[in-house]
């Protein structure tokens, strides 16, 4: 069993239902290449649930992504029918984000199989602009977001917004689920 610390986080003063997210523009990574995307690019098609998370290769980031792949959220598992064999016709996207750089999350797609793009923020200026950075324990100078999800409309506007308050911690997964079923 792995040991580790739970460790209270600050509070956030991050976007909250209702407002409008900040807009930013960074590379998204994607299964075969990355170029230079807007966030409101991604919502001018569609809702777009935005997943704030630690570093790739930390537990955190891989648990996340196998609980969404496993509930059908992202775009492999959204072909067809949802869980209850209904028709899964839900129009958003998911799009993650950390600091990890584009060769980081280049791996982090291909080793763990996950099919959805990534956004890279080493400097985590996205994260800061949330409220939600997160200075890293023992490491002067160095923050990551703390794990986070936004579902974001095609204005931009906050649907759903979890922030962890401790680290680790995981969103409600079953209130994310319902968040994604009223868009």
């Amino acid at each position: 069993m792995v040991e580790f610390d739970v460790v209270e986080l600050a509070p956030a003063d991050h976007p909250a239902v209702g407002e409008q997210a900040p807009d930013f523009e960074r590379p998204l990574v994607g299964p075969e290449y990355w170029e230079d995307t807007a966030l409101s690019d991604l919502t001018d098609e569609g809702p777009v649930v935005l997943v704030f998370h630690p570093m790739d290769g930390a537990f955190p980031t891989t648990y996340m992504y196998n609980e969404f792949r496993d509930r059908g959220w992202l775009p492999s598992t959204r072909e067809g029918e949802d869980e209850d064999g209904e028709a899964d016709d839900r129009a958003y996207e998911l799009v993650g984000l950390s600091i990890s750089t584009p060769y980081e999350h280049k791996t982090l797609l291909e080793e763990r199989g996950v099919d959805a793009r990534v956004f890279s923020d080493p400097a985590n200026g996205v994260a800061e602009s949330y409220g939600i950075a997160n200075d890293l324990d023992g490491m002067a100078g160095v923050s990551e977001p703390r794990p986070a999800v936004f579902v974001l409309d095609g204005e931009r506007v906050v649907q759903y917004a979890w922030v962890a308050s401790e680290w680790p911690e995981f969103p409600d997964y079953d209130e994310l689920g319902a968040a994604l079923d009223g868009l």
